[in-house]
């Protein structure tokens, strides 16, 4: 009797099967091919099919991390090979898209621009590698490229008509150049890795992103520029709030040994 139960406590842990360690590849592979895509219908002038797939390579991006390390299938081979597919994804897509639907009138301007994005994305990726091991997590030093790659993106989502004069074109350069520039500064972007679902906000957490989902159905074009362009934003807000609570801590001055109260006077009492 003894001998054919076990406590679950002394079962061995389960073996993963094969196919959970292809995953998080699955997910990489799946951003590559949303790249790709983009890059495909952004040469056919079909705008407004192209720019959606770089929203769904930063969901599929988002999830082969969370993935990797649910499953504890992290590797080295799915590090570089996310890297690569994130490239092709949000930098070299972006890149063209933009390219295509606005900057094709200011001549070699237009494609200089899209080269100086995706250098600065490849840097950005070069300085994450380098520096993923250390640092806050709660914070990414620049803003990270999924989300630099959704600010044209949403853009032209939002008017897949496209530029097709000189002086419009000009305003456009800044789709390009903003987001580069925020990817190669040391600008500190609020990092959401760190939200762990099994707190009890986590109810909280799951109704505003049920709202984000249901606001991206009725709404996609509107809601996502919003969302891109706020956290776009939200770095330069973060920054401009410290500033002011730490000029405010400064403005109360610490308290002095001559502000200090004097102790009260104890009068001695008599010895009978």
């Amino acid at each position: 009797m003894l001998g054919r139960t076990r406590r679950r406590t002394d079962e061995p842990p389960r073996r993963l099967r094969r196919g959970v360690y292809l995953l998080p590849s699955l997910m990489t592979l799946g951003n590559l091919f949303c790249g790709y895509a983009c890059i495909v219908y952004a040469m056919r002038g079909d705008y407004d099919t192209a720019a959606p797939f770089v929203g769904i390579a930063l969901l599929l991006d988002g999830l082969d991390g969370r993935i990797a390390r649910m499953t504890g299938t992290s590797s080295a081979f799915g590090l570089e090979f996310d890297s690569l597919a994130d490239m092709v994804s949000f930098g070299m897509a972006p890149a063209i898209l933009t390219f295509s639907w606005g900057l094709t009138t200011l001549g070699r301007w237009g494609w200089a621009a899209g080269f100086m994005y995706l250098t600065a994305t490849a840097m950005r990726l070069a300085r994450f590698n380098i520096q993923s091991s250390g640092g806050d997590k709660r914070y990414f030093v620049g803003m990270p490229c999924p989300a630099a790659a959704t600010v044209p993106a949403a853009t032209i989502l939002a008017y897949p008509v496209g530029l097709h004069n000189r002086h419009e074109a000009l305003p456009a350069l800044a789709l390009m150049l903003v987001p580069a520039a925020l990817m190669v500064s040391t600008i500190r972007f609020r990092s959401f890795k760190t939200i762990d679902l099994q707190v009890r906000r986590s109810y909280t957490v799951l109704i505003a992103i049920a709202f984000v989902i249901a606001a991206v159905f009725a709404h996609p074009a509107m809601v996502l520029v919003m969302v891109s362009y706020a956290y776009l934003v939200s770095a330069f807000v973060e920054i401009i709030v410290s500033r002011i609570r730490h000029r405010g801590s400064d403005a109360v001055p610490a308290a002095t040994p001559e502000d200090a109260p004097l102790p009260p006077i104890v009068e001695p009492r008599p010895p009978f």
